[in-house]
């Protein structure tokens, strides 16, 4: 990984702050919450592999998660529930998860995150365009969100077998599709993200 991935741990480092990543997981999915998660990593050490969670495989996110989680100095996990996310839309439930998650972290801190808009934070931040690919902070929370939402995307797979959740999280595969049309949707479906789907049915 290129030094500039590092660049903003190292300036705030230099000028004795700590940077503070934050992303999301779940915003385009048919089925399940939306996580959001927020971290704080030292800056004298770099956990080799560390990147955007999408470039990453399922297997080498679930070997990075846990050295995530042993390394930071602070990290908080949001979530918004279906029921929150259709009630506000998808970027607000959205807005919500990552509120929830950065209010979990051990102040002070300078916050940067993936690019949204419209947070209601009781501080400052800079959000980044393709954050999570640029800033080494983001990125790590970036696995923390999409590994902690895999997992409860298993759970409901437990639950509803019927869906395949554990295979495809949720997200809108063929297979995913024939679920809902054999069997409905189930409580874990977002009614709003299936309108275009009974509406073509």
């Amino acid at each position: 990984m290129e030094q500039d991935f590092f660049y903003y741990e190292n300036y705030h480092a230099a000028l004795g702050q700590r940077v503070a990543g934050a992303d999301e997981a779940g915003r385009g999915p048919l089925a399940g919450p939306v996580v959001a998660a927020a971290v704080i990593m030292p800056a004298d050490r770099f956990i080799e592999g560390i990147n955007d969670s999408k470039k990453l495989t399922e297997k080498r996110r679930e070997l990075l998660y846990p050295q995530v989680i042993e390394q930071a100095l602070s990290y908080g996990v949001g979530i918004a529930t279906v029921e929150e996310i259709e009630q506000m839309n998808i970027l607000n439930a959205a807005r919500l998860a990552f509120a929830r998650a950065i209010e979990q972290l051990e102040q002070p801190f300078v916050l940067y995150t993936d690019y949204i808009t419209g947070l209601k934070l009781p501080m400052d931040y800079t959000a980044i365009t393709k954050g999570d690919a640029k800033v080494y902070s983001i990125a790590a929370a970036s696995i923390i969100a999409k590994v902690t939402r895999d997992h409860m995307m298993m759970e409901y797979a437990q639950m509803y077998p019927e869906y395949g959740f554990d295979k495809h999280k949720g997200y809108g595969t063929k297979a995913h599709y024939a679920a809902i049309a054999e069997y409905g949707p189930c409580p874990q479906h977002r009614m709003s993200f299936l309108k275009k789907f009974y509406d073509n049915v």
